[in-house]
């Protein structure tokens, strides 16, 4: 019995060291040295201050700024710099009949229409739905153009310099085919504010 246990302890242990300690090792060390941004988690750093993640959308709710989609996180909207919160990616799991979707659908139209009641264009579906993870930084290039007047106006700017701004932060597909041209929300209100 224990010339059967020794072998089986000896490679639990041995499996244990090479798949928990130095595989992540190697991984991490090859992830910081080939592409140390992303490994670090895509932090938009500028002048030393940390704005967010170009990975996770932030909550904008000011009339100058371009608002991005719902999160599905709770009560909280995701900010990782917040850690009061506690609050991390998780979606909605509401069908399309229920009652707390359709709550939060209607208050994100009320605030749109209130943000820029002179705005009769249709609402794209992105600004009052929230994504899979509850945390998508992106809009479609509609959601972008339905918000351009209002954030113009916030700031005293023309709608012409608005979507200029807009088509620079355009991203294309995902290798020239797949998905759709999104825009960052959170560069795009960094480039807003200058800052970018």
């Amino acid at each position: 019995m224990v010339s059967q246990l020794r072998p089986a302890f000896m490679m639990l242990l041995v499996l244990t060291v090479i798949t928990g300690v130095v595989y992540p090792l190697v991984v991490t060390g090859i992830a910081q040295v080939a592409f140390p941004h992303r490994a670090n988690g895509s932090l938009i750093v500028i002048d030393g201050k940390t704005f967010g993640s170009e990975l996770i959308g932030q909550q904008f709710d000011e009339p100058k700024y371009f608002w991005g989609r719902l999160s599905a996180t709770g009560a909280f909207p995701y900010n990782a710099f917040n850690a009061e919160t506690l609050t991390g990616s998780s979606g909605s799991n509401y069908g399309p009949l229920n009652q707390a979707l359709m709550d939060a659908v209607q208050a994100r139209v009320d605030a749109l229409k209130a943000a820029d009641p002179g705005n009769a264009a249709p609402i794209p579906v992105d600004l009052v739905t929230a994504s899979g993870s509850g945390l998508d930084p992106h809009i479609s290039i509609a959601a972008a153009l339905y918000q351009v007047h209002r954030v113009a106006q916030a700031r005293g700017l023309s709608d012409e310099a608005v979507k200029t701004l807009v088509n620079q932060y355009t991203k294309g597909r995902q290798f020239g085919f797949l998905g759709e041209p999104v825009v960052n929300v959170l560069e795009l209100n960094l480039a807003l504010d200058g800052l970018k």
